[in-house]
């Protein structure tokens, strides 16, 4: 089992003073952290016109991110798709790529927010067929030669050639969603796909046992599948797992209220009761050994060839808080499931 943790958001808390510079330059301190750590990734997020910041430039933080480590795998968990221009992404994402040396994996997705596909004048009932003509263009793009692909939402001559290209041919895809289509679209067009924290484990069982009956049925495995799955959730590392509830709680607890307002377009002044305890009881917290407890669950249920998402960066926790948990989880958990 792989492990990576993130995901960077650069929002700010009501309560949270610092200038917006400072929350990115944290997102630096992290991400070297990270890969100090012995961690294997380090993720950012995307979101749009949120007043908090929510972070909306995915391209330029890995960028960014690229050039302060050496070994760790970055990656967008995930970017919103159908909001991009497809030369731009596919320029962008292999020069990030190449900054890297091969080190991206472009995590992409539908999309839900009313507003940023109002503003950005895409319609939403595009977005599944508009992500998925986004996969193959990029694809097409990042191949030899010309494009020789027909998009069908951009007018985009079929004979240009897209530079630069990526570093090993091209940037593996992975894609998010839990919903029956979204899942099989990933099995069918990707090279990855990520489970969603509101899934359970026996919920990411089922589409992880689909997809591999897709992939198998469409003749896309030939016994070295290297479709990668990935699984997000929200945790944290303490001395006790009181501990680390308390530490955790309020960044994950507004991280969610927020995301409440992004996936329904209207205000969510405060989560319901019922829905706190639900999350808690979603999370992953507590000793080293109690997260390694909870993790080796995911891996009796998938297998050891599964990248796990270990979302420790909630707003607001503290930058010294979140480095002490990052590097627990690479001194006191990662080494438990290797």
């Amino acid at each position: 089992m792989k492990l990576g943790t993130g995901l960077f958001t650069a929002q700010q808390r009501p309560d949270d003073d610092r200038e917006a510079s400072e929350l990115y330059d944290e997102i630096l301190t992290l991400t070297r952290e990270i890969e100090a750590a012995g961690l294997d990734s380090a993720w950012v997020s995307e979101h749009h016109f949120a007043d908090d910041g929510y972070l909306s430039a995915t391209m330029p933080t890995l960028g960014a991110m690229a050039a302060e480590t050496s070994n760790l795998e970055i990656g967008s968990c995930v970017a919103l798709g159908p909001l991009y221009e497809p030369i731009r992404l596919a320029e962008d994402a292999a020069s990030v790529d190449l900054l890297a040396d091969g080190r991206l994996t472009l995590g992409l997705a539908i999309g839900s927010n009313p507003r940023e596909f109002d503003v950005f004048g895409v319609p939403r009932d595009e977005r599944a067929d508009r992500l998925e003509d986004l996969v193959s263009f990029l694809q097409a793009g990042w191949n030899e030669g010309d494009l020789n692909y027909e998009s069908s939402f951009h007018d985009v001559p079929s004979d240009v050639s897209i530079t630069p290209k990526p570093t090993d041919e091209s940037v593996p895809i992975m894609l998010g969603g839990g919903a029956k289509p979204a899942v099989r679209r990933a099995a069918r067009t990707a090279d990855g796909w990520c489970a969603p924290s509101s899934l359970s484990i026996e919920g990411v069982r089922k589409r992880v046992e689909d997809i591999r009956h897709v992939r198998e049925e469409e003749g896309l495995t030939d016994g070295d599948d290297d479709f990668t799955i990935y699984v997000l959730q929200h945790g944290w590392v303490g001395d006790s797992r009181e501990d680390a509830w308390e530490t955790m709680r309020d960044g994950y607890l507004y991280i969610q209220r927020r995301y409440a307002e992004i996936f329904s377009g209207e205000s969510v002044d405060e989560l319901e009761a019922e829905r706190k305890a639900e999350l808690k009881e979603q999370a992953i917290f507590g000793t080293p050994d109690q997260v390694v407890d909870e993790l080796e669950r995911y891996r009796d249920a998938l297998g050891d060839d599964i990248h796990f998402i270990f979302r420790t960066y909630h707003p607001g926790v503290g930058t010294d808080e979140m480095i002490d948990c990052v590097h627990r989880l690479g001194s006191e958990v990662a080494p438990q499931l290797r």
